[in-house]
């Protein structure tokens, strides 16, 4: 691990004025700590966070829900709004990590996590995430783990994130805070595709913070929720997932939300499998011919030809399950 600095902001503009000076922003730690330890990433100064009002779960004025970024996984995934508004948003916090993890990580930093790529990881692998113009080694090595959907020459990682799977389904918000005030983003624009520079992978500019995460209000009733595919039952990575939010009112799908992960760049929005319910009757062969455009635009590698239809099959399954559910 590289030598460092440590300071404790007391209040945001302590953290602005440090994070403009190229500190990095620091709560619970989970991925960026282990990042170090690896020598993969050196800051300077870590500023930590921790104690900023971040820590808040609100419904907003139009109904949708407000999760401060410094809201722990755990404490998410409990929240009696988000577990009656949003079981999706639990469930995807659930399937993550493992308990201890989960009571430190927060939903800030959950977005912001950086890929598991083994050769993100290993210094002595090209990356162009971690070297830009060094070269990317999961091209032609062992990729089965690795993206179908939003890939480019210069990468085929995947987002770790299963929460951030929900986020992009029920399309949500990012709010932020700079030295210039406060924005917001769309989640869809906050994680970027790699095109030809992966290193650069968040909409933050300079010092920015994120402050919370918004999911907008959703017709009523909305049933939802999150299925994982992984290789063991526990603490693993997806190799698909899928996060579903249906409105069906009188036997008809008003409003479908649907996104996939473990195969994309970011997490993957499927507005042609939503387009392809919507208007529609539940129905088993509705579920089935939808799910087929789950994997459009797909380009495999070598050792991961088989997520083209692991997505189909995971994204038809939980169709079928939410749709019950609805």
């Amino acid at each position: 691990m590289y030598p460092f600095t440590y300071t404790k902001a007391t209040d945001t503009r302590e953290a602005l004025d440090a994070g403009q000076r190229g500190g990095r922003y620091i709560a619970g730690g989970t991925t960026l700590v282990d990042l170090m330890r690896e020598t993969v990433e050196h800051p300077g100064t870590l500023v930590d966070i921790g104690g900023l009002p971040l820590h808040e779960v609100r419904v907003t004025e139009r109904g949708g829900l407000r999760i401060g970024a410094l809201v722990t996984m755990a404490e998410a995934a409990t929240h009696p709004k988000v577990r009656i508004a949003y079981p999706v948003v639990c469930q995807a916090l659930e399937l993550s990590a493992s308990a201890q993890l989960r009571n430190m990580a927060t939903i800030g930093g959950n977005i912001m996590q950086r890929t598991r790529c083994t050769y993100f990881r290993d210094v002595t692998a090209a990356c162009n995430k971690r070297e830009p113009g060094s070269g990317c080694a999961a091209l032609e090595g062992f990729n089965r783990t690795h993206a179908i959907l939003g890939t480019s020459d210069s990468c085929v990682a995947t987002h770790p994130s299963d929460v951030a799977v929900a986020f992009a389904a029920l399309e949500a918000r990012v709010h932020l805070l700079g030295p210039d005030g406060e924005r917001t983003v769309p989640f869809a624009d906050f994680l970027l595709k790699p095109g030809s520079t992966p290193n650069r992978e968040q909409a933050l500019r300079q010092g920015e913070l994120i402050t919370a995460v918004e999911i907008p209000a959703h017709a009523r009733p909305l049933a939802s929720g999150y299925l994982k595919v992984r290789d063991r039952q526990s603490y693993e990575f997806a190799l698909t997932s899928a996060a579903v939010a249906l409105h069906i009112r009188r036997g008809v799908i008003r409003q479908a939300k649907v996104a996939a992960g473990g195969v994309g760049t970011v997490p993957w929005k499927l507005p042609a499998v939503e387009q392809a319910v919507i208007g529609e009757r539940p129905s088993d062969r509705l579920w089935a011919e939808a799910a087929d455009h789950a994997a459009d635009g797909a380009h495999p590698l070598r050792h991961n030809r088989f997520k083209v239809e692991l997505l189909k099959r995971t994204v038809e399954r939980q169709l079928r399950i939410v749709g019950d559910i609805a």
